[in-house]
């Protein structure tokens, strides 16, 4: 046997090992080993999207930490499920598959290969049983069949919508993935389009989505991105007569109904309908010349509050309806400006700027009045004062606070029949179509008769049909329509000729149930049966990232709650805690102009101006970076890995360099797992430094045992040192336990780190025992070399299914300490009493230690510091 620690040869080895044993195969009902009695515990990692560069150092960081959490709970005695996958539909593969000519399947097909590979190399105790992609035939056909029940419920419905269009993508985008105008990949220009489009109404589900974050174990910053994504708000709907057309009238919803007197002007979105047939002549031109600007611009840029408002008048007037026509203030000018959005409310407001800024600040650019109905404090010197205070300059109001004069002004506007209660949101239905090919195909059929019906459960799958050419279509119609063959078939119910839906469904589609798909990955006959359903039940932990806190989250919620009302899945919420994983940066360089400057076109010098590799770059350290080619300063500077800086680490470099085991202790130990940090090649050896350490300490790497012969049995009674590495041990212990409750595993690794420094300085005290806890409490975070200790500490089983050490609280706290006893200051003693002993006692035997130094003089003062000294000053 070789005692000489090489992490690849055993990390390969005891891979192998578990991937023929299948070691982390979590047992479900039905199955000869089940057992009903044992706890179960669900951690599941979002899956990758499979791109064609495969995984960089930064991706395993959340794998890494729920992996940790999966293997100390299988040796806590849990059934662990942790499942991997892949989220293989959507634009990123289609866009990949024609930049480089070859078809999305074969793409997928290979990327996923590489992520495999890079996955078993990482070590992580995923069941591979349950492994599949959103791509594969088997799992989209039930995608179909959810989808098929939203139809059926009346939640999925075409409609016309102003989506986004990009014309060099040929595709839908939402809303986040445009930027100033432009798609957020690629960089093309975007244009605001009307098109059919298949929608979900999320917005039926908008109360349950928000009520229902009481249920879950997560983040209160998730939980209220969450919370203002949907927007909920209660206010008044209220109408506008547009003076001189007794036909038209202009309808708000405002959650300040009690400021109705200080509505000074409206607004109206770009959009809005009425834009049109309000404007004036003479406004015309310059009403069309900002509707185009503003629709180049995102929904996040439009409300933009550090940005100047612009608007332009459209030339008519909207009367106030809560004052006289005769009373001047009761006309009030109709704009059109891009920071009020038609997607929100009726895409229209009342501008009230004496309470609110983006008003005040539109009023003051285009002088209109501003007249404040909420009495601000004396000494308030702001603009708009959106605080509490009695109501003002609103009559029947006067005096109330906002509470009151909200509820006395929606009882006035129902009274009157100007208005009316109402609750609104922010939600809007989800835009689900995309007019691609690489997508799951919509298990619908058109009529010539203009009625759709669904594609029965028995004829699913509707397969993607194999397409040469699946490239966009210049006219906006998606690829599929290209497929005649594949479009027009027959109904088996009726007969007639019927042509299939040719939108596929968004990316998203896939990922909204996966977690689901892995209770249950083999079954034909359902999703999932419902005896793993109900036995898998939530998810216990969910690790993601935060970039995945709103969409994701909500739409999977959604789909949730709508196969919990058909009795399909037994839990109102489908992940009881989620934790945001940090993200692992790079250092980068930046130029005078503030631009990132790619890794290759610069080069690093030490102190001699010696070149260095750019990738041992550190921000504040002693080397200089400057351009391979031309002149100016640079700096090292944190930013995102990304391709385009070149700054992206391969993990196959660092596991062939250092060894798995190194890697995973390095990215657990930089921080703890929720905050976002620099890779520092200079740290990673520091790591593998550790490991050697843990190997020496129980291998002789010149001897010929596996294990160390004086660590072989227990030594006998705990004493001395040996009782002293037991202290360390529990202390240890105590320390790993208390990281899982904030996944702060670096201070996990540090404890580890500290407990070897104790054990190498006790030569000799280690013992089987505690060789084999400490050994226990590593394999989470180090699980090869782990098992290999393991192995030849002589077990013939996995560590994975070894129990757990516990802690002994008898060992963290010390029964004797040595306290120092002085006279005026000076050291005259050192004595050892029982940790918690009296002071009286401990007074005694200090006076004890030192009464020589203490002869024929007088105490006038004890000091005792509890646990550390006796000082008696004298004289």
């Amino acid at each position: 046997m070789k005692n000489s620690y090489e992490p690849r040869e055993i990390e390969k080895r005891w891979q192998a090992t578990w991937s023929e044993e299948r070691t982390f195969r979590a047992k479900n009902p039905g199955d000869a080993d089940f057992d009903p009695e044992q706890p179960k515990y669900y951690v599941l990692d979002m899956f990758p999207y499979p791109s064609g560069a495969g995984l960089h150092v930064g991706h395993p960081m959340g794998y890494f930490g729920s992996d940790v959490v999966a293997r100390r709970k299988r040796m806590e005695g849990f059934n662990v499920l942790h499942p991997i996958g892949y989220d293989a539909f959507g634009l990123p593969a289609e866009q990949f598959a024609i930049t480089t000519g070859q078809h999305p399947a074969e793409t997928t097909r290979k990327n996923i290969e590489t992520y495999r590979r890079q996955l078993k190399m990482l070590g992580l105790s995923f069941d591979w049983d349950r492994e599949f992609s959103t791509s594969d035939v088997d799992y989209y056909r039930w995608t179909q069949w959810i989808f098929a029940r939203l139809y059926d419920k009346g939640l999925a419905y075409q409609t016309e919508a102003a989506v986004w269009w990009c014309e060099d993508l040929k595709t839908v985008l939402a809303n986040e993935e445009v930027i100033g105008g432009r798609s957020e990949r690629g960089d093309f220009p975007c244009e605001r389009r009307p098109l059919k489009q298949w929608m979900l109404k999320i917005t039926a589900y908008a109360d349950r989505l928000i009520d229902d974050l009481e249920l879950v174990d997560w983040p209160e910053s998730v939980k209220t991105m969450q919370r203002e994504w949907i927007g909920r708000s209660e206010g008044a709907e209220v109408e506008f007569q547009v003076e001189g057309d007794s036909d038209a009238s202009i309808e708000i919803y405002t959650t300040r109904p009690d400021t109705l007197y200080g509505a000074t002007f409206m607004v109206l979105a770009p959009e809005h309908p009425l834009v049109a047939t309000l404007t004036s002549d003479e406004q015309k031109g310059a009403i069309e010349d900002y509707i185009a600007t503003a629709a180049v611009k995102t929904d996040l840029e439009r409300t933009d509050l550090a940005k100047v408002k612009s608007g332009v008048f459209t030339g008519a007037y909207a009367l106030n309806p809560v004052l006289p026509a005769d009373d001047p203030r009761s006309k009030i000018p109709i704009w059109v400006a891009d920071y009020v959005l038609i997607s929100y409310g009726s895409g229209a407001i009342m501008a009230v700027p004496g309470q609110d800024q983006r008003d005040w600040e539109f009023a003051e650019q285009y002088d209109l009045p501003i007249i404040r109905t909420v009495e601000p404090p004396a000494d308030f010197d702001g603009q708009a004062y959106t605080g509490e205070g009695p109501a003002i300059h609103s009559e029947f109001l006067d005096g109330l606070g906002i509470a009151d004069a909200k509820a006395r002004m929606i009882a006035h506007l129902e009274e009157t029949g100007l208005g009316k209660a109402k609750t609104n949101y922010r939600l809007r239905d989800w835009l689900f179509s995309r007019q691609r090919y690489w997508g799951e195909p919509f298990p619908l059929l058109h009529a010539e008769d203009g009625s759709i019906t669904r594609v029965r459960d028995e004829d699913l799958p509707v397969e993607l049909p194999a397409m040469d050419d699946f490239t966009p279509s210049g006219d906006g119609s998606a690829p599929l329509a290209r497929a005649t063959d594949w479009v027009t078939t027959t109904d088996p119910v009726t007969g007639q000729t019927v042509r299939r839906e040719t939108d596929t469904m968004p990316g998203w589609a896939g990922s909204c149930w996966y977690y689901l798909r892995y209770m249950d990955p083999h079954n034909d006959q359902a999703a999932f049966s419902e005896q793993a359903e109900k036995y898998w039940g939530s998810v216990d932990l969910y690790i993601g990232g935060v970039e995945h806190a709103v969409l994701h989250l909500l739409y999977a919620r959604f789909w949730h709650k709508v196969l919990y009302d058909l009795g399909v899945v037994s839990t109102k919420e489908p992940f009881t805690k989620y934790f945001n994983q940090g993200m692992i940066t790079a250092f980068s360089f930046r130029d005078e102009t503030g631009r990132l400057v790619p890794s290759d076109e610069v080069e690093l010098v030490d102190g001699k101006g010696q070149p260095v590799p750019t990738s041992e770059a550190v921000a504040g350290g002693d080397l200089v970076p400057r351009f391979k080619e031309g002149e100016g300063e640079l700096e090292i500077v944190i930013a995102k890995m990304s391709k385009s800086l070149r700054n992206v680490v391969n993990p196959d470099d660092v596991a062939n360099q250092y060894g798995v085991d190194s890697f995973r202790l390095y990215e657990l130990f930089m921080g703890p797992l929720a905050d976002s940090k620099p890779w520092n090649p200079r740290d990673v050896p520091g790591c593998k430094r550790f490991l050697d350490r843990v190997w020496r300490l129980l291998v002789d790497p010149d001897g010929a045992d596996p294990i160390r012969p004086e660590i072989v049995a227990d030594n006998g009674e705990l004493k001395g040192p040996a009782l002293e590495v037991e202290k360390s041990l529990h202390r240890m212990l105590k320390r790993i336990d208390d990281s899982f409750s904030g996944f702060n595993f670096n201070t996990a690794v540090a404890a580890m780190m500290t407990f070897v420094n104790d054990a190498m300085k006790q030569k000799g005290a280690l013992n089987r025992s505690q060789a084999e806890r400490f050994v226990l409490a590593l394999s989470p975070f180090a699980p090869h070399v782990a098992e290999e200790l393991w192995s030849r500490l002589g077990h013939t089983y996995s560590i994975a299914r070894a129990a757990w050490p516990t802690v002994d609280p008898a060992y963290l706290v010390d029964k004797e300490v040595e306290i120092v006893v002085q006279v005026l200051g000076k050291i005259r003693a050192r004595i050892t009493v029982p940790s918690d002993g009296a002071k009286d006692a401990l007074l005694d035997a200090a006076r004890e230690a030192v009464k020589d130094s203490l002869e024929g003089k007088t105490v006038v003062k004890e000091i005792v510091v509890p646990g550390k000294l006796v000082n008696f000053v004298a004289k």
